[in-house]
């Protein structure tokens, strides 16, 4: 299957905390088969499948829905899944304190917050959810005023129809369903202005307004950001803040947990650095999460040393000594032990990849390097071997041996001394 446009209406009820939802999905067939799948969160009962007009036969069995009527390959359908129920997170493969769980969650006022890397947009929604299969996305949220339903992109309208709020928010640019995110409760509306005139949204919890200073730093961020990756690449940018205790990607609209820790400039800088290490370009599959976390987080050791007057050799050489700890726990970042996603591995040994090959081709290769890169796959996906050739090409050099050892290998590899 090949997800062309998701177009959600949600409607959430907090007394009873019931959503319903109608997905109408358009996608493309990539094969001939008697039937097709959707991922669906078990909790949600599915009322009506309609495919093309007509009513649709399913079977609904955990997560998998089936329905079971034929497609052909490069034939183009629309399917309309109708559902309700009280949406339920699910385990994540991790072992991180800050997350253990993705997908819908509701907090104890009976606001909602997602975060779903690497999976869980099927607790609320039915999708292909996979990193892969990117699509164009539309939401409309209906909501009990004075709440306010966000999500990803740009707020098209928000209007209010008898005692509920109900708004609507569009992505002008394809995204992997992991990448995209609701909150839902008493919301305000912050905004700014890039320099390069890129709307800057940040909506906080009536509550949570004490953070509001602290997440102005986005405007500035993005501009820090822009002079080492080139101009910001989405319609919109902002921040989500909620009652989480992480800060996950998601595309526009980077989703923060409401702690000092998780509000700073670093973090605010590593998460918009994946609007183009992650978001604007995307893994093929999740064996190369270290593409996202690796470049998101050398760029906040630049900016934490820099912001201290430090260069940035200050701050690498400091996390190569415990590299081999990380590989030690969680393997290398290439091949990472599956029940600990997410883990220290991925962000910090890639890092510390990235700042040797900057000492290898030199400075000025290298941020042309870091900066080419995401337009080479612009609203799309690469894998490693994509990277690597490309790397190749554009350097002359060959780097099989270098990445083996930094991604594949279980020690710390040899480092160069060098200056940034």
């Amino acid at each position: 299957m090949d997800a062309l446009h998701y177009d959600l209406d949600l409607a959430w009820d907090p007394e009873t905390d019931i959503l319903t939802g109608i997905t109408t999905l358009a996608f493309r067939s990539t094969t001939d088969a008697g039937s097709f799948r959707l991922d669906l969160g078990e909790p949600l009962e599915v009322s009506a499948v309609v495919l093309d007009g007509v009513p649709a036969d399913f079977d609904h069995v955990g997560k998998d829905l089936v329905v079971e009527t034929p497609v052909t390959e490069d034939g183009r359908y629309t399917v309309q899944v109708a559902y309700a129920g009280t949406p339920a997170p699910v385990p994540a493969p991790t072992t991180r304190s800050d997350f253990s769980t993705t997908g819908w969650t509701v907090t104890q006022r009976h606001e909602v917050w997602t975060m779903q890397e690497p999976f869980g947009a099927y607790t609320w929604y039915a999708v292909n959810d996979q990193p892969s299969d990117k699509a164009l996305y539309d939401f409309t949220i209906r909501v009990p005023a004075p709440w306010v339903g966000v999500a990803n992109g740009t707020m098209t309208s928000k209007e209010q129809e008898g005692d509920q709020t109900v708004t609507h928010f569009r992505l002008e640019e394809p995204a992997a369903s992991y990448l995209t995110t609701i909150g839902i409760g008493d919301y305000e509306l912050h905004t700014q202005t890039t320099a390069s005139g890129t709307p800057v949204n940040l909506w906080t919890l009536r509550r949570q307004s004490a953070a509001l200073s602290d997440l102005r730093f986005a405007k500035d961020a993005i501009e820090w950001i822009e002079r080492r990756l080139g101009p910001y690449p989405f319609s919109s940018a902002g921040i989500l803040l909620t009652d989480s205790q992480s800060g996950m990607e998601t595309q526009t609209l980077i989703s923060l947990g409401y702690n000092d820790y998780i509000t700073s400039k670093p973090v605010i800088v590593h998460e918009m650095v994946h609007q183009w290490y992650g978001d604007l370009v995307t893994p093929s599959d999740w064996r190369d999460v270290w593409m996202n976390e690796g470049m998101a987080m050398y760029l906040q050791l630049v900016y934490e040393a820099r912001s201290k007057g430090r260069p940035a050799d200050t701050a690498m050489s400091g996390e190569l000594a415990f590299d081999q700890e990380l590989r030690d726990a969680a393997g290398p970042p290439g091949a990472f032990d599956p029940a600990m996603f997410g883990s220290s591995n991925v962000y910090y040994c890639a890092a510390l990849m990235w700042d040797e090959l900057r000492k290898q081709v030199g400075d000025e290769e290298f941020w042309r390097l870091v900066r080419a890169w995401p337009q080479q796959h612009a609203y799309g996906n690469a894998s490693r071997e994509q990277l690597f050739d490309w790397l190749e090409g554009e350097t002359g050099l060959e780097l099989s041996a270098f990445f083996d050892a930094w991604l594949l290998g279980s020690k710390t590899p040899a480092v160069h001394t060098g200056d940034s």
